[in-house]
């Protein structure tokens, strides 16, 4: 009788090394996400303190501190990417809602940055960019709601599950 995956007996052997090696595989492309962002906050940090002295340097401190704020603004993403990365390695699921805030925070740079880049500011852009941060906010709300009433269900399922093995105990 097959199991579940349905592969066959002979390759049974070959099966259970293919997952072995994709576990390791896998293991190690953590580990080069956790070092390539680790390389990105110190190159963000790095990239601030230019944007800080390129403002000073030139007496247009608006044009640099909004710069600037670009710059953390990656740098929080980065911060949130690490976040669910860590979350990850230490056995939870890498959760949607982190994708999405990395991308509100994407966005939101692009709103602030927007008025000191080079070019004419172009209303349709800018409705865009906001049209874009508010169905962002909206996915962010329907999952964060979501996934609540999904941990009230299973609080409410081993509540039950407490009460039954009590009453079965008494």
């Amino acid at each position: 009788m097959q199991n579940k995956t349905d592969i066959p007996r002979e390759l049974y052997f070959i099966n259970r090394y293919a997952v072995k090696a994709m576990v390791w595989l896998n293991g190690f492309a953590h580990i080069l996400i956790g070092l390539a962002l680790a390389i990105a906050v110190l190159m963000f940090t790095w990239l601030f303190f230019v944007d800080v002295r390129e403002a000073a340097s030139a007496h247009n401190l608006v044009h640099g501190f909004l710069n600037a704020l670009g710059t953390l603004m990656l740098l929080w993403s980065i911060s949130a990417l690490i976040t669910a990365e860590i979350r990850y390695l230490r056995g939870s699921n890498l959760e949607v809602e982190a994708f999405i805030e990395v991308a509100m925070i994407v966005i939101l740079r692009k709103l602030i940055v927007m008025p000191v880049e080079d070019g004419v500011l172009i209303p349709s852009d800018v409705a865009f960019w906001v049209g874009a941060g508010l169905m962002l906010g909206i996915m962010y709300f329907i999952v964060r709601w979501s996934n609540n009433l999904k941990s009230k269900a299973d609080d409410k399922d081993n509540e039950q599950l407490v009460s039954e093995d009590t009453q079965l105990h008494a």
